[in-house]
């Protein structure tokens, strides 16, 4: 067990790998996007959260793939960026923990930002690929069977360490996923007990 989080052994190298994933990981692409495209505040409709998912309540399709691109890529280029510059795997998980706690608390938005679904997917790509794929078809399949984004996102994400750990045998990748996962499941408390009450909103829903 403790192989899984060795990576995360303070260092100054992990500290800066950290501070570097988390400047990426704070870029709210939702709320730039959407200011230039002249839409509104998105933490005033629907959700308000700053993710793909609430930019395409307002309608505008293209800008919430562009959304979805720039939250996944600033994880990937994290993992991909810190491996590269401050010494191998240790480094890009240690990045790829920072990315995601940009992503939900950025120091831009008053620590407000997202849920971290399309970032929690940008980082599996950088480290491992496969599964981002597979993660990515377990996301899609419940998606078109539930219309539920939330829904899928738990599943997709639960199911990722797990993967990790007893498929592909990288421990450490999957100690890392399990983090993530566990806050993913923390942002989502307020859709988790939509869901359960069946109030939730479905993927297209204007708010």
């Amino acid at each position: 067990m403790a192989e899984a989080f060795a990576w995360a052994y303070p260092s100054p190298m992990g500290l800066a790998a950290l501070v570097l994933g988390y400047l990426l990981g704070s870029i709210p692409f939702g709320i730039i996007l959407t200011r230039i495209a002249g839409g509104p505040d998105l933490r005033t409709i629907g959700s308000g959260n700053i993710g793909a998912t609430n930019v395409l309540r307002t309608g505008n399709k293209k800008l919430a793939a562009l959304t979805l691109l720039g939250d996944m890529l600033k994880g990937t280029v994290a993992v991909l960026l810190a491996g590269w510059l401050l010494g191998g795997k240790s480094a890009a998980l240690m990045a790829g923990l920072g990315a995601f706690l940009g992503h939900l608390f950025p120091v831009w938005l008053r620590f407000k930002g997202g849920k971290g679904v399309a970032t929690f997917l940008g980082i599996l790509i950088g480290l491992k690929w496969s599964i981002a794929l597979i993660f990515a078809a377990i996301w899609l399949s419940i998606a078109y069977l539930t219309k539920y984004s939330s829904l899928s996102a738990l599943i997709a994400s639960l199911l990722t360490p797990l993967l990790l750990w007893f498929w592909v045998r990288d421990v450490q990748t999957a100690g890392l996923m399990a983090i993530l996962a566990l806050l993913l499941w923390f942002m989502h408390r307020e859709n988790i007990a939509r869901l359960l009450s069946g109030r939730e909103g479905k993927i297209g829903q204007k708010g």
